[in-house]
């Protein structure tokens, strides 16, 4: 068995990631497929922890654009964040794996209380660990949530699990001249205005030296053969 590159990583998934097909919720074979390759990693020994979006339940954004208060906008979709956070929660748990659900709200029936020491112990016990409700402040993304959880944990990688297959200078489901950057820095995408994650995430890694991955989470065995070390997606930098 190869030993893994990588002995603590954080993986960003978007709520869209759980949708497969369907238009809003949450798809459960995709859930179990995703829940499979966590599993794998962490019988490798990788500690893994998760923030999940809420964008396939609720978009707080879109409905401040609309009149609603951005600040109760984002603290319902901090809700949105808890419920996919319980979803996988027991997606782990039926593939065997222990976890633990850290939300940033008060939620104790449900989780536990974020706090940095207790999610490093639960990582160096061998369990997974989930992020949820974001920052617990409005105003921020659940990137920005990553980021900062990943700083937190002292990740050796931060993952950003996308649906496509790493950082290109346009949307590249749109258009198809787009060019893929295999490698970039922080300030290449802040200058490029390059949609890897919003700007106070890449600053928060960029002025930590938290290196962020960004690939394709429909990719199967992608997760796995980056752990070995493969160059899979694009991997942004404080410096090429």
């Amino acid at each position: 068995m190869i030993t893994p590159v990588y002995r603590r990583i954080l993986l960003k998934l978007s709520g869209e990631a759980l949708m497969g097909g369907e238009p809003c919720g949450i798809d459960p074979e995709i859930l179990e497929r995703l829940a499979a390759e966590v599993r794998d990693l962490v019988s490798r020994g990788v500690q893994v922890a998760l923030v999940i979006g809420g964008g396939n339940i609720f978009r707080g954004a879109v409905l401040a654009a609309r009149g609603m208060d951005r600040s109760v906008g984002d603290q319902i979709g901090m809700l949105a964040t808890v419920i996919n956070a319980l979803a996988m929660q027991d997606a782990l748990d039926r593939q065997g794996v222990a976890v633990r659900v850290l939300s940033a709200l008060a939620i104790d029936q449900v989780g536990e209380p974020y706090e940095r020491h207790r999610a490093i112990r639960h990582l160096e016990a061998g369990r997974a660990v989930i992020f949820a409700a974001g920052t617990g402040n409005p105003l921020f993304t659940t990137d920005s949530a990553a980021s900062l959880r990943a700083i937190e944990i002292k990740a050796d990688l931060l993952i950003k699990a996308t649906k496509v297959d790493g950082v290109y200078s346009a949307d590249p489901l749109i258009d198809p001249e787009a060019v893929f950057y295999p490698r970039l820095s922080y300030d290449q995408a802040l200058r490029e205005g390059l949609q890897v994650m919003d700007t106070t995430a890449l600053v928060l890694c960029r002025d930590h030296g938290m290196p962020l991955r960004v690939m394709n989470i429909n990719e199967p065995g992608a997760l796995a053969r980056l752990m070995r070390g493969e160059a899979v997606g694009s991997l942004v930098t404080v410096g090429h």
